[in-house]
């Protein structure tokens, strides 16, 4: 038996849609600038994270010394009881998730802060960080 859908929070009885978890998730994270990331990136204050698909990563690159945590893997990765967790993501660090655009990354830092890590997203994802002529090393 399957649970109920969660509906949209206006009480039409609609299941949730993209668009709705973009904005809770949006209204409950702290996002980055593009124009703030290079200075903490230069600092080493933060660690990080790429979300994006491995095909992406080859494709476009990857913010120099990030790393990579593929979307569908990072809950398991992030709790200690599963057996893919990560200990690199077990740390009291800032995480800056990003993907392409900033959609996947703001949904992975939610769940990030809901697991208790200290997260953020990049705005406007590696697209923004690329556009503002910032390094990109390729994946390797």
């Amino acid at each position: 038996m399957s649970e109920p859908a969660i509906t949209h929070p206006e009480g039409s009885g609609k299941p949730l849609g993209y668009r709705d978890l973009l904005a809770r998730a949006e209204a409950a994270i702290t996002t980055i600038a593009p124009q703030e990331a290079p200075g903490l990136h230069a600092a080493g204050e933060v660690v990080f994270v790429d979300v994006r698909d491995p095909r992406e990563l080859e494709r476009e690159g990857m913010i120099p010394g990030a790393r990579h945590a593929p979307r569908g893997m990072l809950e398991f990765w992030i709790d200690p009881e599963s057996p893919y967790h990560k200990p690199w993501l077990a740390t009291e660090q800032l995480f800056v998730f990003y993907c392409a655009s900033g959609w996947r990354s703001a949904l992975a830092a939610e769940v990030a802060g809901q697991m208790g890590l200290n997260a953020a997203s990049l705005g406007g994802g590696f697209t923004a960080w690329k556009a503002a002529g910032n390094e990109v090393a390729q994946k390797g």
